[in-house]
């Protein structure tokens, strides 16, 4: 606790002043960019990967950047996205996943979760993205199968987004985007799903990312 506060009273003291007038802007309301959904895992800063400021995007985050289908659970997601996408007009929403994530593990293993029934209901929602690696990769070395999961999820749960009504009837009126990214801790790199290449590319400026579509064909080893 010593550490956050010394970081406050750091910020206080000599950030704030310098951002002033950022900040006296975001007192009059927000108007964020995009929605970036991601994992609640300490290692994954979204303003710091994107070099966004506060009120630039707006972020919901749980373990394992699930996105509960319409109908499937009572939390917070839904209601979050919704006031993104109704209220707010955001006009791009990016599901990202990350390496080493600790809650995929627990997709592959379920059984490592026998004393964590909270977190084994939550994964429920991702229980397709189990059976499609159990179905399709099944011998894969264990850090591919990895690899491989991380990136069916982000998949699978931006397939649940396209379910909720809000989402939904955007995505019709052609005026929202959707962006299934992967970010690695150990390089700092950004890959992104791409519909033509049917896997995660990785994500460059002479490369512009692509509105998600559809699911892959392939897995890509990053």
């Amino acid at each position: 606790m010593q550490k956050l506060i010394h970081g406050l009273h750091h910020f206080q003291n000599h950030i704030f002043g310098s951002k002033k007038e950022l900040f006296e802007r975001l007192k009059s309301g927000q108007a964020p960019d995009a929605l970036f959904i991601t994992c609640s895992d300490s290692r994954i800063n979204p303003n710091l990967i994107t070099s966004t400021e506060p009120g630039e995007i707006f972020i919901l985050r749980n373990a394992g950047n699930i996105i509960p289908p319409h109908g499937a659970a009572n939390g917070g997601e839904a209601a979050t996205i919704e006031f993104a996408v109704r209220a707010l007009g955001i006009k791009d929403i990016i599901v990202c996943g990350h390496s080493d994530c600790g809650a995929v593990k627990g997709i592959l293993h379920p059984e490592s979760l026998a004393d964590m029934p909270a977190v084994a209901q939550w994964l429920s929602h991702a229980e397709a993205t189990h059976w499609i690696v159990k179905d399709n990769y099944p011998d894969l070395p264990e850090n591919q199968k990895l690899n491989v999961t991380i990136q069916e999820n982000v998949l699978v749960q931006l397939e649940n987004l396209k379910t909720l009504p809000s989402v939904a009837s955007r995505l019709v009126k052609g005026d929202l985007n959707l962006h299934a990214w992967i970010y690695k801790f150990e390089t700092g790199e950004v890959f992104s799903y791409s519909a033509e290449e049917g896997q995660f590319i990785k994500l460059l400026e002479s490369h512009p990312d692509q509105n998600y579509q559809a699911r892959p064909s392939m897995f890509s080893s990053i």
